[in-house]
């Protein structure tokens, strides 16, 4: 049998492997840099003392007292990741959701006692009612149980406010209510706030991969869905659309939801907007990972790193590192 010859001709001039031969090269020629301080941990803060309830669709998540998040904010701190994201979980619900802006209620106590803990922790509070209203909805109801869009802003505002007030950095209005991020922006300037962010949920879509945290938060719907309100999952333009109007209501920051099923959408809204930009990795996503990884049917560590790389932006001369809203590792959500 002849040896296989290669003529010069046939030879590749171009050969993309020669900067992939070492560890080192691949390190030093990588076009995305993820970095811990990047990250934003999700909190689940309830009404009580000495509590805690693991969350069995989250594992390494749980419901926590004000009491029992020092250790937890203290070890995340160690990890480099200075951020967390807090959800509510009150003991009582109205029709109208009024725990939400209740000072005494879990989400404020929670924000104080962090920062009195330690000031530089980034503290963003999620702007809903879902969690604090009997029937689970995002937002005040009509006679014909349908949200009331412009009843609800005063809510919300009065929520961010609340959150303001005991001290957080950045409040995060995820009620998907048209003209929310204006209500919000003009309720904290009239308080004093002025200094405080707003990460807009701008494209959020009325995803089946929530399901994990509304037993987290528990805060699903008592009848219906929430398809009148949040998008629908085949729009691509319309999310433009709603970034657009976010970013011109005054929001700080976007923020794309859920991230893994949704690459497309992170990247054209980065593509539309200089603001940072944030991609979470929902509940749903984090609980396939987990579950994958505890059958054995994939590498964690290795699974994580890759869907938290691949919804970061890459650097570029004229377009620095958005925050890529990916957690995994630790937590479910990251910037």
């Amino acid at each position: 049998m002849e040896a296989l010859t290669v003529t010069t001709a046939q030879t590749p001039r171009a050969r993309p492997r020669r900067l992939r031969r070492s560890a080192a090269l691949r390190d030093a020629l990588g076009e995305t840099t993820l970095r811990a301080a990047q990250l934003v941990h999700p909190l689940f803060v309830r009404d009580g003392f000495a509590a805690e309830r693991p969350i069995a669709s989250m594992p390494g998540h749980a419901q926590r007292t004000v009491d029992r998040l020092d250790s937890e904010v203290a070890g995340l701190a160690e990890l480099g990741v200075r951020s967390v994201l807090l959800f509510g979980i009150p003991d009582e619900k109205d029709e109208h959701g009024s725990g939400a802006w209740d000072p005494a209620g879990p989400v404020p106590r929670a924000i104080a006692e962090i920062k009195r803990r330690d000031s530089t922790v980034t503290v963003i509070a999620d702007v809903c009612l879902c969690e604090y209203t009997s029937h689970g909805h995002c937002g005040v109801l009509d006679e014909r149980h349908a949200v009331v869009n412009d009843a609800t802003l005063a809510l919300l505002a009065r929520a961010a406010v609340t959150y303001a007030d005991a001290g957080a950095d950045i409040v995060a209005p995820s009620a998907m209510m048209d003209g929310q991020v204006a209500a919000i922006r003009s309720a904290l300037d009239d308080a004093g706030h002025t200094d405080v962010a707003i990460l807009a949920y701008a494209v959020k879509y009325a995803s089946a991969f929530y399901g994990p945290f509304r037993d987290a938060a528990q805060s699903a719907p008592a009848f219906g869905d929430r398809r009148a309100y949040q998008m629908a999952p085949p729009n691509a333009r319309e999310a433009l659309r709603e970034a657009k109007l976010d970013e011109d209501e005054g929001a700080d920051m976007l923020m794309v939801k859920p991230a893994g099923p949704y690459l497309d959408i992170i990247h054209r809204v980065r593509e539309s907007t200089d603001l940072p930009l944030a991609a979470y990795q929902v509940s749903g996503e984090y609980a396939m990972l987990k579950a994958a990884a505890l059958n054995g049917w994939l590498d964690h560590d290795a699974t994580m790193m890759e869907v938290s790389a691949s919804s970061t932006q890459p650097r570029s001369s004229n377009q620095p590192l958005p925050m890529a809203a990916r957690n995994i590792a630790y937590s479910p959500l990251t910037w």
